[in-house]
This record gives C-alpha cells, sequence and structure tokens, in this order.
C-alpha cells in the first residue's frame, strides 16, 4: 500500500523484501534492475536491485563480491560480462541446463547455498521464436564463443537449426564451444575460423559478442560477408540498433534485437529470485521507455 508522509509518498508492503545485484563491467546503463524493481512495486514486493560494477569498485574480486553479497542478505544475483563462466567456481550447485551450457547468468542464495542457473538461452529461444518465427534446419553462423555464446549455441540447438559454425577471434573458445556441444546436442556443429565462407554457408548470423555495443563499437562481420537472404541477430541492446543491426536493415535483412533475450532472461530471473511470477508484457513496457527517454531527451 502507499502512505503520504509530509510530501513523500512511501511504499509499504507486508512482502518479504528482495535484494538483488547485478555484477559486470560498466554496467551502469544496463535497463535490468529497473525492469526488476518496477515490476516488484507492481506485484506489491518491497524490491531493490543493486549495480556492482566491477569497474567502479576498489576491490573487485568476484568471489569477494559473492561473499558480501551472500552475507548481507541478497537473495541473488545476475552475472554479466566478463564473469558468466568464472562465476561457475564461487557456486555450490548449478542447475543441469547450466552445466551443460557452461554459463551461469543468475545465482540464488538459499538455504545457506549458491544456486547457479542460466535463462539466458531461453530468452534468447523466446526471442528467436516471436521475432523470427521458425528457424528450424537452418545454419546458422555464431559470432562469439564466450559466455553469452553458449547460451545461444543452447538456444538455436533448441530451435533446431540443423547446423551451427562457431567463430571467435579467440580460436581456443570456438574450439571448446564445439568440444563441448558435439555430443550434447542433435545437430552437426563445427569450428568457423573462416567468417566469409562461414557467411557464404549459413542462413542467418547471431553477434554473441560485445562488439556493437555503446563502449565497443564497430561489427564483428564485414558488410561484404552479409546478403539479403541472411538473417541478422544482435544479443546487445544498448544500443538497441546496433551498427550491425543497421547494416543489416539497409541491405534487406530480417533483424532482431537483443531486446527480447533481455526481457525474457529477466523474466525468469525474476521469478527464480522472488517466487512470483512476473508478467513479461510489463517487463517489456518497463524496457521500451528507457528508448522513449532517449528519444525526448534527443528532441531538447
Amino acid at each position: 500500500m502507499n502512505v503520504t508522509s509530509g510530501n513523500r509518498e512511501i511504499f509499504l508492503s507486508e512482502s518479504q523484501p528482495v535484494l538483488v545485484g547485478l555484477i559486470g563491467r560498466g554496467i551502469l546503463k544496463s535497463r535490468t534492475p529497473a525492469m526488476h524493481m518496477r515490476e516488484g512495486r507492481r506485484l506489491g514486493v518491497p524490491y531493490i536491485y543493486k549495480f556492482l560494477d566491477t569497474d567502479l569498485l576498489e576491490h573487485a574480486d568476484l568471489g569477494s563480491i559473492v561473499d558480501h553479497a551472500q552475507f548481507f542478505g541478497f537473495a541473488g544475483l545476475n552475472i554479466t560480462f566478463p564473469y558468466k563462466q568464472e562465476i561457475l567456481s564461487h557456486l555450490d550447485e548449478v542447475s543441469p541446463d547450466a552445466r551443460r551450457i557452461g554459463s551461469v547468468n543468475t545465482v540464488v542464495f538459499k538455504d545457506g547455498k549458491r544456486i547457479g542457473y542460466n535463462t539466458d538461452f531461453s530468452g534468447f529461444a523466446k526471442n528467436v521464436e516471436m521475432g523470427l518465427g521458425d528457424i528450424s534446419g537452418n545454419t546458422v553462423l555464431l559470432i562469439g564463443a564466450g559466455g553469452a555464446g553458449l547460451a545461444v549455441a543452447e538456444a538455436l540447438a533448441q530451435c533446431k537449426v540443423k547446423k551451427l559454425l562457431i567463430h571467435d577471434s579467440d580460436a581456443q573458445k570456438s574450439e571448446s564451444l564445439v568440444s563441448r556441444f558435439a555430443s550434447q546436442v542433435a545437430l552437426e556443429i563445427a569450428d568457423a575460423s573462416q567468417l566469409e565462407a562461414a557467411a557464404k554457408e549459413a542462413d542467418g548470423i547471431v553477434n554473441a559478442t560485445p562488439v556493437g555495443m555503446a563502449k565497443l563499437p564497430g561489427m564483428p562481420i564485414s558488410e561484404d560477408y552479409m546478403e539479403k537472404r541472411h538473417f541478422i541477430a544482435d544479443i546487445i541492446y544498448f544500443p538497441l540498433e546496433t551498427e550491425l543491426l543497421r547494416t543489416a536493415r539497409k541491405i534487406g535483412c530480417r533483424t532482431l534485437t537483443g531486446e527480447g533475450m533481455a526481457v525474457f532472461q529477466a523474466v525468469k530471473a525474476f521469478e527464480l529470485f522472488s517466487g512470483q511470477i512476473p508478467d513479461p508484457d510489463e517487463m517489456s513496457k518497463t524496457f521500451k521507455s528507457f528508448d522513449e527517454i532517449s528519444a525526448a531527451d534527443a528532441a531538447e
């Protein structure tokens, strides 16, 4: 309920408070905290979501941050770049999906234990379903074999693509992803060291690297390798229209932004943290409100 004290409106609730945080580097423009907190308010849950940006913390050791969060009563943590694989060594349990993927983006503190989950892969799969439709039987070039790439590979396997071509600037990462998934998923998967040849073979291209983010502008693949027949997907959502997507639209490709993945991973994480079922449409409205604010600022 709401009560008024002086000129301030104070939000009160009988629900157990939920305190969570986001660990990552350069994350202060993330939309995830606002999505969680506004949905908590809508559901009557006192919900506090803190940034734990290691670019700004004096002592940025991942293990220490997790220790302190657990000690001070956090319900859990979201994990983002570059800690989605490193976090595994700091957990007591890992869900079967996250273990298979080898990447965790959500940690729940429960009964004194740290339990890791991956909500990225289900978020990306849902985004593909809603934004691209049926891509089963397609050959897909996946650029980026880090923590996000592992989740996207799992999602594409669930979308029943025929073949995955994996490329990473770090050849060891792409080889590792191929080895991890080769015996676990029912599709053909191969290392793609030559981007041009892989793009020619592919029906679609997915960027799972940080290239294109506001702090790392550019494209992960040359415009010369993209064709109108390709679908182009990006998991980045800041900016929502990356240079890759802008170029792809100019060519005439079908495109998929990172919005759906960002929203649907947050929906599942909210449920894990709070035990409440959130409304994806409401969380999507919060996500979109950032663009409305940016547009208003630009018009002034």
